[in-house]
């Protein structure tokens, strides 16, 4: 008998698919050995291998760093007139993106993912702040959990830059801007974004 045959390990493996750790993300990609280069929003940007959680932490204020990225993207997606409400219609444009970024780099498209939100960050921005009846803008750091949110938003806005009234299909549109801001590709609208707010923050130091 292999040892993969007996009975401790069809029960650890009954286990683990208990658990939810040996499923994948829409059936097919991997969420287990992400890889994150960014110590400070590790915890921010959860991989699970479920993409709708039917609105479960909603009305929790901060909880929805629990919520996997991929969700949250697909949320984003979401925030536009057009689009509003439509969570399957964003479920599949996702799905189908993925697909076309596991064919292109032959990547995992969640690594993918993972790092684009990562270099799309932006570690500064600005705030105005009032002297009498001047308004002076000041530099700050911004936080990991905005940082996420910010990522999110520019790689969303990119997509609908690109595809909106365009001949470019909304999944191509997605899949260029994953790969670009991955690969820190300045032509990127997220990376150009995050790029134009550090700029701007540190001439206001």
């Amino acid at each position: 008998m292999a040892a993969e045959d007996t009975p401790e390990a069809e029960e650890a493996a009954g286990a683990e698919e208990a658990d939810g750790l040996g499923a994948k993300l829409f059936g097919e990609y991997e969420v287990t050995g992400i890889e994150y280069a960014d110590p400070s929003t590790e915890r921010y940007i959860t991989v699970t291998p479920v993409a709708h959680t039917m609105g479960r932490h909603a009305q929790k204020q901060f909880q929805k760093s629990e919520i996997s990225i991929v969700e949250r993207l697909i949320n984003r997606l979401m925030q536009t007139d057009e689009n509003t409400g439509k969570k399957q219609q964003s479920l599949n444009i996702v799905s189908d993106a993925f697909d076309i970024i596991e064919n292109r780099a032959d990547e995992n498209p969640v690594q993918v993912l993972v790092t684009a939100v990562e270099n799309a960050a932006p570690r500064e921005e600005t705030v105005r702040l009032k002297y009498g009846g001047i308004s002076v803008p000041k530099a700050v750091d911004v936080a990991p959990q905005r940082r996420v949110d910010q990522a999110l938003k520019f790689v969303a806005d990119g997509v609908y830059q690109d595809s909106f009234k365009s001949p470019t299909d909304v999944e191509a549109a997605l899949a260029d801007q994953l790969l670009g801001a991955a690969n820190y590709d300045v032509q990127t609208y997220a990376i150009n974004q995050k790029e134009e707010k550090e700029r701007v923050a540190a001439a206001a130091r």
